[in-house]
């Protein structure tokens, strides 16, 4: 018997394991039940040769496998055009996913991130965990996303500002790893999604958080039952 049901919402395969790699390790070994659902997919009609297409979809068994996720959800959306799908299209399969899992705790995207699709992504959550809709919804974070949240220039009180702090200390390194088996979306430093950059965020989050790495989240909302 599982203890919770845990979805991580991700625009793109890498956002999950960059925002919350950590505590979703966390969950599973403390007898969590978690999903993955990866909202974007490759296709040849947006430039990917068949090479990558095939190449993304090792990767995502390969971490599909690292995290033991229960079920993995990936629709065909094209990446960096969510702006231009239906919003009603996004809110049905959303839905669907959400009751099909149940819940009861969901990562989802920063709504001022750079990318245009980590904002759609958001408001669609937010339309699909509405509790008169979605009553096992316990508990919605916002995570963050190295090379997307840390680029917000947008003027005013935009900024991530997290509340919620995971000690992911003891599992960093395999945070690590299941990174590197992106390879095409890690680079070496300065740039932002390299092991270098990752580890130190992972240790800034750990200052905040007294301990040695942390993941930061905005809680958005958390219903006390």
């Amino acid at each position: 018997m599982f203890n919770k049901s845990v979805l991580v919402v991700a625009p793109h395969a890498d956002d999950e394991s960059l925002g919350c790699g950590g505590t979703l390790l966390k969950h599973k070994q403390n007898g969590d039940e978690i999903h993955w659902l990866i909202v974007t997919q490759m296709s040849s009609a947006c430039g990917y040769s068949e090479e990558a297409m095939l190449k993304r979809q090792e990767e995502v068994l390969a971490v599909t496998q690292q995290y033991g996720f229960k079920s993995v959800h990936q629709f065909a959306f094209s990446p960096a055009l969510l702006d231009t799908e239906s919003k009603s299209n996004l809110v049905d399969a959303f839905s669907a996913v959400m009751n099909q899992v149940k819940p009861q705790i969901v990562y989802t995207p920063f709504r001022n991130d750079v990318h245009s699709d980590h904002e759609v992504v958001f408001d669609v959550v937010a339309s699909t965990t509405k509790s008169f809709r979605y009553p096992f919804i316990e508990k919605i974070l916002a995570y963050e996303t190295l090379s997307e949240t840390d680029f917000n220039i947008k003027p005013g009180n935009t900024m991530f500002s997290p509340n919620v702090f995971v000690d992911i200390s003891e599992f960093m390194e395999k945070k690590i790893s299941i990174l590197k088996l992106y390879a095409s979306e890690m680079g070496e430093f300065p740039f932002p999604r390299s092991i270098k950059a990752i580890k130190s965020l992972g240790h800034v989050r750990g200052v905040q958080a007294g301990c040695d790495s942390a993941e930061a989240f905005m809680l958005l909302k958390e219903i006390i039952k």
